[in-house]
């Protein structure tokens, strides 16, 4: 019989013990969030909270639920200096002298799907924290010590980086994550492209030229397919599997982009590279970009080198 590695397991041996207890205690959220989310028909944690969050969005009673999840398990973690959430408007940290780490995340990004049984996810980032806890979260993307998302779907699955190559574990009946995949490559160009196209008029022409490229069979030959959930997190899965690319623009009315740098983009990006692929907010790469508060926007584009390499390059020609 397969010995079975579990996610604690791996990163320990990857990293150091530490890190590997950061890891069981998103873990251990995540296994409560999956639990919540399979049941949530049975249960009165459909639909909105009532509140609206910091970032002026409706909050989901599953977005709370997540965030405090999260929150309480990362608590109990002796190396946990403090954390960051897209829900709440400050860092919440904790009063320790060994803390190490920041865990900066999105605890539940797609929420406003889970009414109609779409796919969600947790998106979260590391950070090493020495001295003041903002300023060691706003370093580059680069400073990352690792990152990864949650994907609540068919099955459960935790993808991660340490900055050596991208894992995929899955959840088991036992409630573990199971090591099912290692050293995890993007193709080097792939078959879809994930886009809201609705929003295509209010993009910078070059945006629309491209998409328009990978329409008519112009990049490389390749024949592309559309493909959008509307959930970043499993837009990106699929993207990291399948290969392709997946956009999101600034747009006339969010002209320094939607998506959130530090707890959406930096960690996929990370995951991006480290699998082969690249992410740029246009013409710059998302780990280069500097970041004036914890919850900057951006502009993504993520995805296989091909197309994130011809879109940084069309975006680079028409300055």
């Amino acid at each position: 019989m397969a010995i079975s590695t579990t996610v604690e397991q791996y990163v320990a041996q990857h990293a150091n013990s530490e890190l590997a207890a950061v890891f069981a205690a998103i873990a251990t959220a995540a296994v409560s969030i999956e639990r919540a989310i399979r049941l949530a028909g049975l249960s009165d944690i459909y639909g909105a909270y009532g509140a609206v969050n910091v970032q002026g969005e409706q909050q989901q009673k599953l977005d709370v639920f997540a965030n405090d999840e999260l929150i309480a398990e990362l608590g109990k973690v002796p190396s946990v200096a403090a954390i960051v959430s897209e829900e709440d408007e400050a860092p919440v940290a904790f009063d320790r002298v060994d803390g190490r780490f920041a865990v900066i995340f999105d605890p539940l990004d797609g929420s406003s799907n889970i009414d109609v049984n779409v796919n969600v996810g947790t998106i979260f980032s590391i950070a090493a924290v020495s001295g003041d806890v903002v300023t060691s979260v706003l370093k580059p993307g680069t400073a990352q010590v690792a990152a990864g998302y949650v994907v609540y779907g068919p099955s459960c699955v935790l993808v991660l980086t340490l900055g050596k190559g991208v894992a995929a574990f899955t959840l088991d009946d036992e409630g573990e994550f199971i090591l099912t995949s290692d050293n995890m490559t993007m193709p080097a160009q792939g078959p879809y492209y994930s886009a809201n196209e609705a929003n295509a008029a209010s993009w910078p022409q070059v945006y629309r030229d491209y998409l328009g490229t990978l329409v008519d069979k112009k990049l490389n030959g390749q024949a592309y397919s559309a493909r959008y959930i509307g959930s970043l997190v499993a837009d990106f899965h699929r993207t990291l599997l399948k290969g392709g690319v997946f956009l999101y623009p600034a747009t006339e009315k969010q002209p320094q982009g939607k998506l959130r740098l530090l707890y959406e983009a930096r960690p996929l990006a990370m995951i991006a590279e480290q699998a082969g692929g690249g992410a740029v907010n246009g013409a710059t790469r998302i780990l280069d970009l500097p970041a004036e508060g914890i919850h900057d926007r951006t502009a993504l584009i993520v995805g296989s080198k091909a197309e994130v390499d011809a879109l940084q390059s069309a975006v680079a020609g028409a300055k």
